[in-house]
This record gives structure tokens, C-alpha cells and sequence, in this order.
């Protein structure tokens, strides 16, 4: 008998949660479970022999307090700090100016949030101790004055914290780019099926790029019989297109019973492919011609 040995640890503490064997092959499909913080928690239901939890953190905002984000916050802060004294000397050559500024102005929002809340801190810190102060007292309308302040620099504190989360994912160079985007349906099954979801699949990225106030021009639609569509491109320019379409290419299935066309008589399900393609628009092309 095959028998795989699997560890899980805790997301917070690193610490063991369990350990089970499992069987090859006797994977099941089951529903995850709410991550945990420690591993002697029994609220967590079993599933035969396999226990399944989400091990991620569904707020970003709890991320920051964790011991290996603080410790790369706080190199990205000394670096921030070496590269303002260099930039303040004059002795620098034109390059490495050029370069060290490159890199102060990548760390510029970074830094800037972590200094926020760094004050934000400081006045909850604040504001907390006058409540302390006030205990006893029958001041209620001071009281109530602070604890509503409390509650908006605590809420303030988490969404800088998520900022600052975000502001440290490294951020792809084309994300700004404008997209060629192309559909084609699929070609050896679904028939109409394809087609139709194929056209759904256009006007639904037409009418997000409306949404988004994109501007969007149709190269190329070749309708297919029925109402579907065989194949459509068109240009998206506007704010940050790639970085939201980038993810969307690939082919997608679907499944259901045609409404129109020669399979909808059948009354059963079909199943269709459509095949997206999105490609960054470059802005600048360098070319090197070498003549023989």
C-alpha cells in the first residue's frame, strides 16, 4: 500500500495543525474550512482520514504583523533612508545618480505609507490613553468623542496596512500597456455552442471595457451563422488595461443546452471551448538592422 505522508502548519505560528496519512488516489473533493490560528483548535470538522483548511489570509491588513513582513519592511525602510543621504551628496556621476534615483522613487509610496501609520499609531497610542485617563470619570460626552475617534484611526491603521501590503507586490512593467485582445471559437467541438458563447465572451469584454471607460476598437468580426461569432479582435486602450485582462487568456469551456441553432433540437448538453488571446501593445519597438 502507497501511503503519502502530509504536514500542515499554522499560517500565524508555523507550528504543526496535523498530520495524516492518505492513500494515492483517494484525493476527494471537499469543502475548505475557515484558516486557523493554532493548532490545538477542534472546532475544525474531519473528513475521514484528510482535513482540509484554507492556509491564506483572507485580510491583508493581518499579513503586516507578520514576523518576516516586519523584518523586510523594515530593510526596505533602511534602504529608503541610505539612498536620500547618497542622493544628497553631490560627488555622484549622472548614472548613478540616475540609477539611485530610479530605485528611491520605486520605495517613495512604500515608504510613505509606512510612515502613516507610524503616526497613525502614535495617535491611537494617544487617544487610548486619555480613554485610560478618563476612566471613572463622568464625562460621557468626552468619553464617546474618543472612543468614536479610536475606532476611525484603528480602521484607518487597517487600511493603510493593506496599502502598504499591496504596494509591496512587485508590479509587472507592462501592466499600463494597452491590449490586442482576440476570441475564436473552438473547431472540433461544441459547434454552435462555441459560437455563441464565443460572441457573449466579446460583448462581455466590450461592455467591461465600457465600464471601465476604455476605448475599445473592433479590428476584425467574422459572424457565424445563428447569431454566434467565429472570430473577433479588437484593441483596448485606457488606464492599466493588461493589468486587469492579462489573466484572462486561455481557453473556457461551457456547458449547456443550445438555445438556437442545429444542436439546440436535441435538448441536451453540449459542451463548447472559446479561445482568448490577450496580448500586451507595445509602446516603443527597438529595432537592430545588421547589414552583411
Amino acid at each position: 500500500m502507497l501511503v503519502r505522508r502530509c504536514f500542515r502548519l499554522c499560517s500565524l505560528c508555523t507550528r504543526v495543525v496535523y498530520s495524516s496519512g492518505v492513500r494515492r488516489g483517494g484525493w476527494r473533493t471537499l469543502v475548505g474550512h475557515a484558516s486557523v490560528k493554532h493548532a490545538n483548535r477542534t472546532d475544525v470538522p474531519h473528513w475521514g482520514r484528510v482535513m482540509f483548511k484554507r492556509f491564506f489570509h483572507s485580510d491583508l491588513g493581518e499579513l503586516y504583523k507578520n514576523e518576516s513582513v516586519q523584518v523586510y519592511l523594515e530593510q526596505l525602510m533602511e534602504e529608503h533612508r541610505d539612498l536620500s543621504k547618497k542622493l544628497q551628496h553631490a560627488y555622484l556621476s549622472e548614472s548613478d545618480r540616475k540609477g539611485l534615483t530610479k530605485k528611491h522613487t520605486e520605495l517613495l509610496p512604500l515608504a510613505s505609507v509606512f510612515r502613516s501609520i507610524e503616526q497613525a499609531q502614535k495617535d491611537l497610542e494617544e487617544v487610548s490613553s486619555l480613554l485610560k485617563g478618563l476612566a471613572g470619570t463622568k464625562d460621557e460626552d468626552l468619553t464617546q468623542l474618543l472612543k468614536e475617534e479610536e475606532a476611525q484611526i484603528s480602521s484607518k491603521i487597517l487600511a493603510l496596512r493593506r496599502d502598504l501590503i499591496k504596494a509591496l507586490i512587485p508590479t509587472d512593467p507592462l501592466d499600463s500597456s494597452n491590449v490586442l485582445l482576440e476570441v475564436v471559437s473552438g473547431r472540433t467541438t461544441g459547434g454552435d455552442i462555441c459560437q455563441q458563447f464565443t460572441k457573449e465572451m466579446f460583448d462581455m469584454y466590450q461592455g467591461f471595457a465600457f465600464y471601465k471607460n476604455w476605448d475599445f476598437e473592433v479590428l476584425n468580426y467574422t459572424p457565424a451563422e445563428y447569431g454566434g461569432l467565429h472570430h473577433a479582435a479588437a484593441r483596448i486602450a485606457g488606464e492599466n488595461v493588461y493589468r486587469h485582462l492579462k489573466h484572462e487568456g486561455g481557453t473556457h469551456r461551457v456547458q449547456r443546452i443550445p438555445e438556437v441553432g442545429l444542436s439546440s433540437r436535441m435538448q441536451r448538453i453540449h459542451t463548447g471551448t472559446v479561445t482568448v488571446i490577450i496580448l500586451p501593445q507595445p509602446v516603443e519597438v527597438h529595432c537592430v538592422f545588421f547589414f552583411l
